[in-house]
């Protein structure tokens, strides 16, 4: 509890140079979020309901991958030859998946980044762009124990045609096994298991959490815990959205 009581307190201080904006202003730029957290921390769930909510377009790296390796674009292919070696996807490949992706029109509004940035140098990358259009950037980190997102993540469902995620103990379907949406098949995930869930945690820490010091230095960042239910995590960020986004329905 104390341990939650400090995040709490951190967040509504770094979140006041966000607050001290006004809203107003907002009115016609380009809205920008950028979800961070370990995996499991529950950002797809929130930038799904913000992408309703908002009515933009959510884009995980996940999505760009797929979609460019289906279509087998230039950009694809780049990638698909480094993964065929095993080697991670270069950060100019992955920006220039993200920044294609960036330019479609239902991006004119704004954008729900889920998972991305993913490195310091992507961050920076992509903070300059940000910083030259003059979007409204709100950064969102999701806060929860590394114990607790192991028992998340081993607990997953999720819709192999849809890709809704259910939780066994926490949010099972209504039918087990079947997507409440569309009445596929659930599965879980390879990457999912015990001891994988452990390693990707392990490169969470070492490669992806300092992007969380990088948006802290400059100030736009939220801090949301997200141990607790889905209905409060939605509660903490909608509380903070209402201090700097005009409406929810931009």
């Amino acid at each position: 509890m104390k341990i939650i009581s400090i995040l709490c307190v951190m967040a509504a201080c770094v979140a006041l140079p966000l607050f001290s904006m006004n809203a107003s202003s907002a009115d016609n730029r380009q809205v920008v979020f950028i979800m961070l957290g370990a995996p499991g921390a529950g950002k797809g769930t929130q930038a799904v309901r913000l992408s309703e909510q908002y009515g933009i377009p959510q884009i995980s790296t996940g999505d760009l991958f797929r979609e460019n390796l289906r279509n087998n674009t230039p950009i694809g292919q780049r990638a698909k030859s480094f993964m065929d070696q095993g080697q991670l996807v270069p950060d100019e490949v992955v920006l220039e998946m993200l920044f294609d992706r960036l330019s479609s029109k239902d991006c004119a509004k704004g954008y729900i980044l889920d998972g991305v940035p993913r490195t310091i140098p992507q961050a920076e990358v992509l903070d300059k762009r940000l910083s030259e259009s003059g979007a409204q950037v709100i950064v969102i980190s999701l806060e929860i124990p590394d114990d607790l997102l192991v028992g998340r993540l081993t607990g997953r469902l999720v819709c192999g045609q849809c890709g809704a995620i259910y939780h066994k103990v926490s949010t099972p379907p209504n039918v087990e096994g079947i997507c409440d949406r569309d009445g596929a098949q659930l599965i879980q995930r390879k990457d999912d298991t015990e001891e994988v869930v452990k390693e990707r945690l392990k490169v969470f820490h070492e490669q992806t959490e300092p992007v969380k010091g990088y948006f802290e230095k400059k100030g736009n960042l939220l801090l949301v815990d997200s141990s607790v239910s889905k209905e409060k995590t939605t509660a903490q960020i909608d509380e903070y959205l209402s201090k700097v986004l005009p409406s929810a329905s931009h």
